[in-house]
């Protein structure tokens, strides 16, 4: 199941999502989470650990796709003033072909993973589009150092691996109806933790789309 408009529309970017997300995390509750047997089997192989709620299962999600777009900051960096574009079709292919080859080997589903990964990386494209465009409208906020790409893409990489994982533990809590509003409470909460600014709550939103998609 896709987020629906009403909470897209809760993380979009811009002033309206800037105005919701203040001091969202005091003012907002999460929903009452199932337990752990609720719509799934209590026992077998990838049944949810006992204890471990849906909630819990789904934080992590928003949280590392939150890690993974703050990289996406230092992408923009490392490929301002150069010739690199941000749209990078073999490196995608790549860390597609890579979350989709760790999938099956935890015995996830490499479709649903690999269809996240690519809101991910749209995500990503996203805050780097963004940062270009405020860069190239004010250069006095344009970074003086260009970090290094290939190190970079050592983090990410380690970031997608954990993303690997925690798609791969959640086929419950995705699947589940109450998926989207427990993952909304996530984001909103991670948003002000994280301070978001509105881009990169708008493009945290995108990197969420598929989560809910199904198991």
């Amino acid at each position: 199941m896709q987020l629906t408009t009403s909470i897209r529309s809760t993380l979009v970017a811009g002033a309206a999502a800037t105005a919701l997300f203040t001091g969202a995390a005091g003012a907002v509750a999460a929903p009452a989470a199932p337990s752990a047997g609720a719509g799934a089997p209590a026992t077998g192989a990838g049944a949810p650990a006992i204890g471990h709620s849906p909630y819990g299962q789904l934080r992590p999600l928003a949280a590392l796709s939150a890690e993974r777009l703050a990289t996406g900051d230092l992408v923009a960096a490392a490929k301002w003033g150069t010739d690199g574009p941000v749209d990078d079709p073999a490196r995608e292919r790549e860390v597609l072909r890579a979350v989709a080859d760790q999938a099956r080997e935890l015995g996830a589903d490499p479709a649903v993973t690999v269809r996240i990964f690519r809101d991910q990386i749209e995500a990503s494209k996203i805050v780097q589009r963004g940062l270009h465009r405020a860069w190239e409208a004010d250069p006095g906020r344009a970074p003086t150092e260009r970090p290094d790409l290939g190190e970079v893409r050592k983090e990410i990489n380690r970031i997608n691996g954990e993303l690997v994982r925690a798609i791969a533990g959640s086929p419950y809590a995705r699947s589940a109806p109450y998926c989207a509003p427990l993952l909304t409470v996530a984001a909103v909460r991670i948003h002000h933790e994280r301070q978001l600014d509105g881009l990169h709550a708008g493009a945290l939103a995108r990197s969420l789309r598929s989560v809910c998609d199904g198991g």
